[in-house]
């Protein structure tokens, strides 16, 4: 296990000690949520927890039946009591660009649903300014391709369509959801993630965007060598 693997372990294994007995759960997705899982199907079996997790990806699904972690639908759900989920990035004001594995829809809307957010990440993913590491990814309508990376570039982004080798789809990558992904570099970063999440949601095509603002409670810092720094939202 190398440096970065221990320190997703780390964060990822102590997010599982803010789990209560009796919570409805969200399960983000991603390589950091992982130990959160497979922690969290430790304690359902040591201690007798009794949970039920809403996935935020069929991955993520597949994994907490794999680990006999008991799953809901948001049929079944209308709050949930603690999500816990990674980030590509996070900045000071605890504002994310997530959607590296393609789950940004479902993440955002049970992050929206949860009364509190917690975030799992390795140091790299703390930066200054958000979209300086790492592109912005942008869900979209296939049709709408053309439409959206023209108004995507109106905004000063430079848009790449997310074509995955050995993608299932003759049209390249696609969501859960059947949607394209557009990653988005920003040359100079984000300046106004709030204002850049609004603009984008206007385009029509576009079903989500990467950025979430506002909904992330509690940040938690793995490093190498176990420990974790913990990180509450001001």
């Amino acid at each position: 296990m190398d440096d970065i693997a221990r320190a997703k372990a780390a964060a990822g294994r102590r997010a599982a000690d803010f789990v209560e007995d009796g919570a409805t759960l969200g399960l983000g997705t991603g390589s950091t949520v992982q130990p959160f899982l497979e922690r969290l199907a430790e304690r359902i079996a040591s201690e007798g927890l009794t949970v039920r997790g809403v996935p935020t990806s069929e991955g993520t699904a597949a994994i907490a039946r794999e680990l006999g972690i008991p799953l809901a639908s948001l049929t079944e759900v209308d709050r949930i009591d603690l999500t816990v989920d990674g980030a590509d990035e996070i900045d000071p004001a605890f504002d994310m660009i997530k959607g590296g594995g393609g789950a940004l829809l479902r993440e955002k809307v049970v992050a929206c649903l949860s009364a509190r957010e917690v975030i799992v990440v390795d140091p790299a993913k703390v930066v200054a300014r958000l979209g300086t590491t790492f592109r912005l990814p942008v869900e979209v309508v296939p049709f709408a391709l053309p439409v959206v990376e023209r108004a995507v570039r109106g905004l000063g982004l430079e848009p790449r369509l997310r074509d995955l080798t050995g993608a299932a789809h003759a049209g390249g990558y696609r969501t859960d959801n059947g949607n394209a992904i557009l990653d988005c570099a920003a040359p100079d970063g984000i300046v106004d993630p709030a204002r850049l999440e609004l603009e984008l949601d206007a385009i029509p095509g576009v079903v989500e965007s990467g950025l979430f603002v506002g909904l992330a409670h509690t940040l938690v810092v793995g490093h190498p060598d176990g420990t974790c720094d913990v990180r509450e939202r001001a």
